[in-house]
């Protein structure tokens, strides 16, 4: 029976449909299942500019198909136009307040089934963790990747803005070539176009079967990507038809799909912190030391930006996700019975896909030519991260640097210190109390590291972080750094000149200080005071678990 039925045949029956038949239900509508609609479009950011437009061709689609759809809102904030402010804090925490919005509006309503349209880095997970609340049969549409802005012959994407503060305070570029840069960016309208944090998740997405194939390369501003909300509407009224639920698909083996999909094409650390939210979420048993085991057998094979030369349109004109799937299952590193929205395990979906990538196109190279033998997302521990630590290697030329620790409280400290040039050769910049609860809300640190790479820096210096980073980030970074500054992890307890060795081969983040002095000081550290006590941030610190734990707010 159909969880809608409690409202539309339910004890109240007549007040119920008379609210119903307000917003258009007819005496024969009544039996149909009713789809929530949860979009995420706004005008805050080019990631979800196009997204009603898909909602609005999703709704017909689904009125076709037979069912009832419902639209509701919900929010998002672009974490580019916050990148470096106060304002970055609110991000992370808007995955929560986007999952709890889903939630209450299709448990409120009792809706039968969830087609959740998103851009932006945080609608994404966000509406993945209410999926795996409710379980309610689901699908995701993606709005689709940004078109590279140009420049000359070269492609640009909205880190090249970022980049591009650095040389420009470093003396390498001027002020009219700074601002042709901003200028021609970002073109218009779809999510930051590198293999970034939203083109990482929608990967994800598709790889463990809740969105549609090639869905999550497409450009938000070409016609298939209509076509494939559209056809995103009608796969998923048969879902709730054979009641197909987003548990049935978030196996462990899922999850592992999507781990493998993410280091082939060389993704976000994000995905680290989401994933493991999501698999808590939906009960499936994942820690942070799983991504290490998957790394050491999957290769990365796609050469993406930030740190490749191609962009997300490049990917899906070489085949998309799914000729980097199959890939991989041809080489025994996927699982091919999992199951999809569809109904079909992901061997039937990629049984027509080549298994040689196409000539002509270096964007996805054969696993027998990867661009690196190992994937690119590392799980570093040492005494400077006991619950472990996430490093982004792709790129990376010196692997392993030993220096003296550069101690700041903030990401302004840390970036007025890049610019000012105070940072030499062979530092280990060290930001803290940017954490979860510490920020809160974990910022990404975008600026300070574009900045370090701006001056020229990238392979020469290290940074580490209780905060995150943007999945644009590339270079010694070190992020996710658990137990934070604020609930006392030794990163707390760094002293400025203390050496650190960051060694991303032996997979160690150790502070050289010996144990009797690192107790000496403990016994002396004291918590801060909470930046914030009220309103979303303070309730965000004192909920909001480890970085390590996925950071959810839902759990004992």
């Amino acid at each position: 029976m159909l969880r809608s039925a409690a409202i539309t045949q339910g004890i109240q029956r007549s007040p119920n449909r008379a609210m119903l038949r307000a917003v258009g239900f007819g005496d024969d509508d009544f039996n149909k299942p009713i789809i929530g609609i949860a979009n995420s479009y706004s005008t805050i950011t080019p990631c979800n500019l196009g997204l009603n437009d898909l909602a609005r061709r999703a709704e017909q689609a689904a009125l076709q198909a037979g069912a009832m759809p419902q639209m509701f809102g919900t929010i998002t904030v672009s974490d580019g136009i916050s990148m470096g402010t106060e304002g970055m804090k609110y991000s992370l925490v808007s995955r929560e307040v986007i999952a709890d919005s889903i939630e209450t509006a299709c448990n409120a309503q009792s809706m039968d089934g969830l087609l959740a349209v998103g851009g932006c880095d945080k609608n994404m997970p966000g509406a993945m963790l209410a999926m795996a609340r409710m379980n309610i049969p689901s699908v995701f549409v993606y709005g689709g990747t940004i078109k590279p802005g140009r420049l000359g012959a070269c492609d640009l994407t909205v880190v090249s803005a970022f980049e591009a503060v650095g040389q420009y305070s470093g003396g390498k570029i001027d002020e009219a070539q700074l601002g042709a840069i901003e200028r021609n960016a970002c073109p218009g309208a779809g999510s930051c176009g590198g293999m970034f944090t939203a083109n990482t998740m929608s990967a994800a997405f598709e790889a463990m079967g809740l969105s549609l194939p090639y869905s999550s390369t497409m450009a938000a501003e070409d016609p298939e990507k209509a076509d494939s909300a559209a056809r995103s509407a009608e796969v998923l009224v048969q879902a709730i038809a054979q009641d197909i639920r987003p548990r049935d698909l978030m196996t462990r083996q899922a999850f592992e799909n999507a781990i493998s999909v993410i280091m082939a094409v060389g993704g976000s650390t994000n995905s680290v912190l989401h994933l493991l939210a999501v698999a808590r979420t939906a009960g499936v048993e994942l820690a942070i030391e799983d991504f290490e085991a998957i790394r050491q057998r999957v290769p990365v094979i796609c050469d993406l930006k930030p740190s490749g030369r191609y962009v997300t349109v490049d990917l899906h004109r070489a085949g998309g996700i799914p000729q980097v799937m199959k890939l991989l299952l041809d080489a025994g590193l996927l699982h091919g019975d999992c199951r999809t929205v569809e109904g079909r395990s992901l061997r039937e979906v990629l049984a027509e896909v080549p298994s040689v990538p196409a000539e002509g196109q270096d964007v996805i190279r054969p696993l027998s030519n990867p661009l690196y033998a190992k994937g690119h997302l590392a799980i570093l521990k040492g005494n400077l991260a006991l619950e472990g630590s996430v490093a982004k290697i792709s790129g990376v030329r010196t692997p392993v640097l030993t220096g003296p620790a550069r101690v700041f409280e903030s990401e302004e400290e840390a970036l007025a210190a890049i610019l000012a040039k105070r940072i030499r050769e062979g530092d280990v910049v060290v930001i803290r109390y940017e954490g979860p609860v510490g920020g809160p809300g974990m910022r990404e640190m975008l600026a300070p590291t574009a900045a370090i790479i701006g001056e020229g820096l990238g392979d020469k210096v290290a940074l580490i972080t209780d905060g995150r980073f943007s999945g644009g980030t590339y270079g010694m970074v070190v992020g996710h750094v658990a137990p934070e500054a604020a609930v006392g992890g030794t990163i707390g307890l760094v002293e400025e000149g203390d050496s650190i060795t960051v060694d991303a081969e032996r997979l160690q983040l150790q502070l050289h200080v010996d144990d009797a002095e690192l107790e000496r000081r403990r016994a002396s550290w004291r918590a801060p005071e909470p930046r914030y006590r009220t309103g979303v941030l303070g309730k965000y610190a004192r909920l909001v678990s480890s970085s390590s734990r996925g950071a959810v707010t839902d759990q004992p």
